[in-house]
């Protein structure tokens, strides 16, 4: 297979998956496969939102149409241009898959094969449903993916190179135990958001996107704000509560109560509408149903504090022109070459 031809099996793919959305799951019987494969995924969505308790069909169906969005030919054209994939002597990548968010782990398989090589793909018990069936559809594409995509539930074995994503636990143990092969292990990340009181409601508003959804489980979900001396938060607050309704989710509500319960009795001070606490704290990771906040001074002493722990970050939301970040409402909607940990998959792929 050449790359223009894997390029292509991606462009189906996508296609493929454009029937599904948040608005109308609409079948289009023009789609290569569709009777073998539309009613197949329609079942595995409905197994993994029963399996998983946080894959809720909005958050699956949000993830399915990112990923048709981005499987265009001018968006795979403009990503891959950059690199050179000989792609004669295909080498096995291991994938060590989190579980977090609905098909978290797809970059990283799109990225293994597209670059002509072999997958071996390890995926987290909390998102096993829907990637084999996008894989089979790849086969009934081309069956020479059969030999490129292989999925196992034991330890990686006889890999050449490996890709694994996990907590910071996990990740001292994936260094240790992948030291012998050329590898990226991704750790903990967080993301930031930074007011400055200037914002408009419909920025504002946008945030809540950055901030709720998949319930704050992602990396590139906003879990502490900073904000400016004295900042008030009514704004913020009323732009938050079109998300009021995550309180009818059981989960989020069991971690709602269970964290500001848990800062009451501790005696924190916190800020709460009934749906999300703010506690001032200096840590990234905030709780589900919580968010940090820590007050600044000014922008480029921020800048700076940003900058040293640029390692535990994935992404800084800003309009301040002193700090570099993404618009509000964006983090959510990653481009195919907006790579995890800032760690260009491709070019690690390149090299191996």
């Amino acid at each position: 297979m050449t790359i223009q031809n894997r390029t292509s099996h991606f462009i189906k793919l996508g296609n493929f998956l454009r029937q599904f959305n948040r608005n109308e799951i609409i079948r289009n019987d023009d789609v290569p496969f569709n009777d073998r494969f539309f009613d197949a995924l329609t079942e595995q969505i409905d197994r993994a939102i029963h399996y998983n308790g946080w894959f809720t069909p909005e958050n699956v169906l949000f993830s399915l149409e990112q990923w048709s969005n981005a499987l265009t030919e001018e968006n795979l054209t403009k990503w891959l241009t950059p690199y050179s994939f000989r792609g004669d002597t295909p080498k096995t990548v291991g994938v060590v898959m989190a579980g977090n968010i609905p098909l978290v782990g797809f970059h990283d398989f799109l990225s293994v094969l597209i670059s002509g090589n072999k997958v071996l793909i390890k995926q987290s018990s909390n998102d096993q449903k829907i990637l084999p069936i996008l894989a089979n559809y790849l086969i009934a594409l081309e069956p020479e993916y059969k030999n490129r995509i292989m999925f196992t539930e034991g330890r990686l074995e006889n890999f050449d190179a490996v890709i694994a994503t996990g907590s910071n636990n996990t990740a001292r143990y994936f260094e240790y135990y992948f030291s012998k092969s050329p590898s990226i292990i991704r750790k903990n990340r967080n993301s930031v958001a930074i007011l400055t009181g200037q914002e408009t409601t419909k920025e504002l508003e946008a945030l809540g996107e950055d901030i709720f959804r998949y319930f704050g489980l992602g990396c590139r979900n906003v879990s502490k704000l900073y904000v400016p001396e004295g900042y008030d938060f009514d704004a913020f607050y009323k732009a938050m509560q079109p998300w009021e309704h995550l309180l009818l989710h059981a989960k989020y509500a069991n971690n709602y109560d269970y964290n500001k319960a848990v800062y009451l009795m501790s005696e924190f001070k916190i800020l709460d509408n009934g749906f999300l606490t703010l506690k001032e704290d200096s840590s990234f990771g905030s709780p589900i149903a919580t968010l940090f906040y820590q007050t600044y001074n000014n922008a480029e002493s921020l800048s700076k504090e940003l900058e040293e722990n640029s390692e535990n970050l994935q992404c800084v939301i800003s309009n301040n022109s002193h700090v570099h970040g993404l618009s509000f409402g964006s983090s959510q909607h990653p481009q195919l070459w907006d790579y995890a940990d800032n760690v260009d998959t491709l070019a690690f792929l390149e090299r191996i």
